[in-house]
């Protein structure tokens, strides 16, 4: 799952208007961004497989770290009880906290059997990766349902507010749709790298509330 985090994170906004954009990015992607981070020091291990199917091209090795369920609950609390000390808002951190948790129910969704309940499994997985028009449609309605909540929780102040939201908006669907498209990456560092420069749309979130009503001083 890629698109429909991110349509979680945009719904997040009606729940906690006082929580920035880019912090529930950081929530509900919290998985992939560590694990790019681990991947790339070779603590947790992934495969280009020469799948036929764009979505079956990644067979993930070992990533109890970053994905497993047990590791996310711990993850959420953590996160969570910072964010409380920091902001004193008991629902604002149940919020982050759940949408790092979010992360592994969503990908199990999709995934094969490959998502660790604890560190060492068992292992589970629905996968829906394995029909490309029903990911598609599931990726697209949770992505357009959360910017649809977003846009209605909240109006652009001046016109970067519009454009920033827009063209990242844009963007995400164009990296989504390259992904399906393209053919298997070179190798597995030039992967690692494009995962750790997804850390960027953090700061594009936080740009982006900065513009529009209500989030001014978000964080």
């Amino acid at each position: 799952m890629f698109l429909g985090h991110f349509g979680l994170g945009f719904a997040g906004k009606r729940v906690v208007p006082a929580v920035g954009l880019g912090t529930l990015f950081l929530s509900v992607q919290f998985a992939d961004l560590l694990f790019w981070l681990l991947a790339v020091l070779g603590i947790e291990r992934f495969r280009i497989a020469r799948a036929a199917s764009p979505l079956l091209r990644f067979e993930f090795i070992d990533y109890p770290i970053s994905h497993s369920l047990a590791a996310l609950l711990g993850w959420g609390i953590l996160v969570g009880l910072v964010y409380f000390l920091a902001r004193r808002s008991a629902l604002a951190a149940a919020a982050v906290g759940l949408g790092i948790v979010s992360h592994w129910f969503l990908d199990v969704l999709v995934h094969r059997p490959d998502m660790p309940v604890l560190p060492r499994g068992p292992y589970v997985g629905l996968g829906l990766w394995n029909s490309v028009p029903l990911t598609v449609m599931a990726e697209l309605a949770l992505y357009g349902v959360g910017i649809l909540i977003y846009e209605r929780a909240t109006k652009p102040v001046d016109r970067i507010g519009e454009w920033a939201l827009w063209s990242l908006v844009v963007f995400l669907a164009a990296i989504w749709i390259a992904s399906l498209a393209a053919p298997p990456p070179p190798s597995e560092r030039s992967v690692e790298l494009s995962g750790v420069a997804m850390w960027l749309f953090v700061p594009w979130g936080y740009w982006i509330d900065r513009h529009r009503t209500g989030a001014a001083r978000t964080i």
